[in-house]
């Protein structure tokens, strides 16, 4: 099968952080490039339609480690091509064959309102599963000589979701915690007392640019703010559960 052509679109942020996204799906998943002076990090890998590593490879040289915000397809579909992978501990079952949904489920959802490459089949597509060279916890370091990145263990969409802080730079990587569009806190695999946690930990950095899993791009960090207000106030009126409904603000909505 011939390699999808501009499957990514590419964004530089600065010298040496990079944006590859995936906009022919609906989902729009972003995932990002760190590069230090010894190694780089590659934050999610997307559907795994494109080939994100040729895409990486364009960019650096050097050694790569992909970690995943958190073990749901649309953020680990390119790993295969990472064996140096870090995940959370609370989703290495998810890596080790007891993904929550059926591959016929994620092959619906890889076919659903996406601009899929001439030849792309979809009856091919499988979950990626393999073991993380290392597991992360909250307050894990990784070091790419000259660039700290900081994980940060950010339950509620998952339960190993993980943010990622590169505080010399001001840069928060939110994964699905926080993006505009509706979050997803409905699943029986989410967390929204935990959700409102997270929230509460990433409200109170001092980011000055949010870098989402999905969708719009512009995304200031007062938004980090706001949706925490919001789940505080979802707490206090009791309806922060599952089954409560849907919750609209504006430029973004929460599915409990």
């Amino acid at each position: 099968m011939a390699e999808p052509k501009n499957w990514f679109t590419i964004d530089r942020v600065d010298e040496s952080t990079y944006i590859l996204s995936e906009y022919r799906h609906w989902e729009e998943t972003h995932c990002y490039l760190l590069i230090g002076e010894k190694g780089a990090l590659l934050i999610d890998t997307g559907l795994g339609i494109g080939k994100i590593s040729a895409e990486v490879r364009k960019l650096t040289e050097k050694p790569v480690t992909a970690v995943a915000t958190h073990v749901h397809w649309d953020h680990i579909g390119g790993h295969h091509d990472f064996p140096d992978f870090y995940a959370h501990e609370a989703e290495l079952g998810w890596l080790q064959g007891a993904f929550p949904l059926p591959v016929q489920a994620v092959r619906s959802m890889v076919a659903d309102r996406c601009d899929l490459p001439e030849g792309f089949d979809v009856g091919s597509y499988e979950i990626f599963q393999g073991t993380p060279a290392r597991l992360l916890g909250d307050g894990n370091i990784i070091d790419l000589g000259g660039r700290q990145v900081r994980a940060l263990h950010t339950p509620g969409h998952s339960p190993g979701h993980l943010c990622f802080w590169d505080a010399d730079r001001g840069y928060l990587f939110t994964g699905d915690l926080v993006y505009k569009g509706t979050l997803f806190a409905n699943y029986p695999s989410t967390d929204p007392a935990a959700y409102l946690d997270s929230l509460e930990k990433t409200a109170g950095l001092p980011a000055k640019k949010i870098f989402p899993g999905h969708h719009s791009l512009d995304i200031q960090p007062e938004l980090v703010v706001r949706m925490r207000d919001a789940f505080r106030e979802l707490h206090a009126a009791e309806k922060l559960h599952h089954g409560s409904g849907t919750f609209a603000y504006g430029d973004w909505e929460v599915w409990l």
